[in-house]
C-alpha cells in the first residue's frame, strides 16, 4: 500500500528513521516513536535498492540468512588460520584504500554513513594549488598506493589540516540534548504562551538546544497533553522573520527542503540558487527522502517539476544530481582520475568550444574523493586550477552549479560559510537564506561553517548577524550557534 494515498494534515516525521543521518534527524533510538520514512520490509526484499544505502533500511522484515547459509558467521571468528595476520600480509591496510580517514577526515560530506558532512579545518581554499609533494618528474603519482596517500595527507585542497586524524572532526553548534524529556518541554512551552505576553526566551532556548526531531517529539508530546498544535500555537505567538525561523526549526528536514525547492520553482521565475545549493550538497540518502516528501506534500515529482522550471544544459544537470546516483565509494582509482582529468580537458580547453555531456558525467557520477583526485590531476596536466577552467568555459547557472560541486568536494564549510556572507552582505538581508543555512547546518557542521566564516573574511559570523538581524530573531539564530 502507498503510505501516501491522500496525504494527512499533519505528516509528523517524514522521512526519519532512527539509522537517518544526522541532518535528517537524531540517529539516537527513539523506541516507541512512530517514523514514517519508510515503509517496513517485507520478506524476499533485495538487502539494499540502487542507490539506498543498506544502513538506512530495517532489518527485521529481511528473512534470517542462516536458514540458506548453515553457520555463516562462525566462519570468520578464525581469521589467523585461513588468512595471514594483517601486520603481517596486509601493511597497515593503507596501501589499498590510501589511508582514507587521513586524507580524507570528512569523509562523510554528503554521504549517509556519517553526519558529519564537512572538511573542517581547511585553512585555505582552492586558490592555494596543489602541493607536488609524492609525485615522479613526469608530473603523475608514482605507481606505489603509499606513496599516493602520503601525498594526499598534504593537500590542503583536500582539506587535510591533521593527517594524524582518523575521527570525524565535524562540529555541530545544536546536538541532542540528554537526557531528554519532551513532556517536560511541552509543558515550558505551553507555559511560555498561555496568558497575556508570551515568554520567548523560553522559546528560543526550548527549540535552539533540541535536536530537529527532539523538536517533533516535544510537537507530538504537545498535542497529546493539550490537544492543540505546537506550530499553530508558536505562529500565533511569534511575527515576522522570528515566526519564519521557529516554523523552520519545527519543520522535519526532509519536508523543510522539499518546500524550499517548491517555492523555488513554483510561480513565476525561478530561484536557481536554492536549486544549486540543495542539489549539489546533498547525498544520495537526502535526495531520496527529500524526494519522497516532495510527492507526498504536492502530489508531483521533484524531477519533473526541475525538469519544467529549467532548460539547457542546467536541466540535464539538475535531472542528473536529482537522479541520486553518485558513487560512494572512498576508494580512489587512480588511473581512472587520471583518464577522466583528460577528457574533461579534452571536451572543454582543447575543443572549440564545450563538450558539457563530459563534465555533467563526471562531476554527478564520481564520488567526492574520486572528484578530489581529479581536479588534482587537472592541476597538474594543465598547470592551472579547474575551477578556472569551469569560469572560462561556461557562464549563467551551468557555470555556478558546477563551482559549486567544485567547492563542496573541497570545502564544504567553505561554501555554506559563503552563502551566509551572500545573504548578509549590501543593503538588505535574504532572510530564507539565512534562515535556510543555519537551521539545515546546525546539526551537522554549523562550528566548521562559523570557523571558515571568521578566517575568510576576518570577522565572526556572530558579529555579522548581530549587525543584520534583530530582536528575538537575532536571538534565536545565536541560539543556533550556541551563544544565547
Amino acid at each position: 500500500m502507498n503510505p501516501y494515498q491522500g496525504p494527512p494534515q499533519y505528516l509528523h516525521n517524514i522521512g526519519f528513521t532512527n539509522n537517518a543521518p544526522q541532518s535528517f534527524g537524531n540517529p539516537m533510538p527513539m523506541p516507541g516513536f512512530p517514523t514514517m520514512g519508510y515503509p517496513a520490509s517485507q520478506p524476499g526484499y533485495p538487502a539494499a535498492s540502487p542507490g539506498y544505502p543498506q544502513s538506512n533500511y530495517p532489518t527485521q522484515g529481511y528473512p534470517q540468512q542462516n536458514s540458506g547459509y548453515p553457520q555463516q558467521n562462525q566462519g570468520y571468528p578464525q581469521q589467523p588460520q585461513g588468512y595471514p595476520q594483517q601486520p603481517q600480509g596486509y601493511p597497515q591496510h593503507s596501501q589499498g584504500y590510501s589511508q582514507q580517514s587521513q586524507g580524507f577526515p570528512q569523509q562523510s560530506q554528503g554521504f549517509p554513513h556519517n553526519p558529519a558532512q564537512s572538511y573542517p579545518g581547511a585553512q585555505e581554499s582552492a586558490q592555494t594549488g596543489y602541493p607536488q609533494q609524492g609525485y615522479q618528474a613526469s608530473g603523475y603519482p608514482q605507481s606505489n598506493a603509499q606513496a599516493y596517500a602520503h601525498s594526499i595527507q598534504t593537500h590542503q585542497a583536500y582539506g587535510a589540516s591533521n593527517p594524524v586524524s582518523s575521527t570525524p572532526k565535524s562540529k555541530p553548534t545544536v546536538v541532542p540534548v540528554n537526557p531528554f524529556d519532551p513532556r517536560d518541554d511541552a509543558a515550558v512551552l505551553r507555559k511560555a504562551m498561555k496568558g497575556f505576553g508570551t515568554d520567548e526566551k523560553a522559546i528560543i532556548q526550548v527549540l535552539t538546544r533540541r535536536s530537529n526531531e527532539q523538536r517533533l517529539r516535544i510537537a507530538f508530546e504537545f498535542k497529546t497533553l493539550y490537544g492543540k498544535d505546537l506550530v499553530s500555537d508558536l505562529k500565533s505567538e511569534t511575527s515576522g522573520k522570528f515566526e519564519d525561523l521557529v516554523v523552520a526549526l519545527m519543520t522535519p528536514l526532509p519536508q523543510f527542503y522539499a518546500k524550499e525547492l517548491h517555492d523555488a520553482t513554483a510561480g513565476i521565475g525561478t530561484d536557481e540558487d536554492v536549486l544549486i545549493e540543495v542539489m549539489c550538497t546533498m547525498s544520495n540518502h537526502e535526495i531520496h527522502v527529500i524526494k519522497q516528501s516532495y510527492t507526498a506534500m504536492y502530489g508531483t515529482l521533484l524531477e519533473d517539476d526541475l525538469r519544467g522550471d529549467t532548460s539547457g544544459n542546467f536541466k540535464r544537470l539538475m535531472t542528473s544530481l536529482c537522479m541520486g546516483n553518485r558513487s560512494e565509494d572512498f576508494h580512489i582509482d587512480r588511473e581512472r582520475a587520471r583518464e577522466d582529468a583528460r577528457s574533461l580537458l579534452q571536451a572543454g580547453e582543447l575543443r572549440l568550444g564545450t563538450d558539457e555531456s563530459v563534465f555533467n558525467a563526471v562531476l554527478c557520477s564520481r564520488s567526492f574523493p574520486q572528484l578530489a583526485a581529479i581536479f588534482q590531476e587537472y592541476q597538474f596536466l594543465t598547470g592551472h586550477d579547474i575551477d578556472d577552467a569551469i569560469k572560462a568555459e561556461f557562464s549563467g547557472d551551468l557555470e555556478k552549479a558546477l563551482r559549486a560541486i567544485v567547492k563542496v568536494v573541497r570545502n564544504k564549510p567553505l561554501f555554506f560559510a559563503e552563502g551566509l556572507h551572500k545573504s548578509m552582505k549590501g543593503l538588505g538581508t535574504n532572510d530564507r537564506q539565512l534562515i535556510r543555512i543555519m537551521v539545515t547546518r546546525c546539526e551537522v557542521d554549523l562550528g566548521d561553517i562559523a570557523e571558515m566564516f571568521q578566517a575568510k573574511y576576518g570577522e565572526s559570523l556572530q558579529s555579522w548577524i548581530e549587525g543584520d538581524c534583530s530582536g528575538h530573531y537575532k536571538k534565536c539564530f545565536l541560539g543556533l550557534l550556541g551563544l544565547y
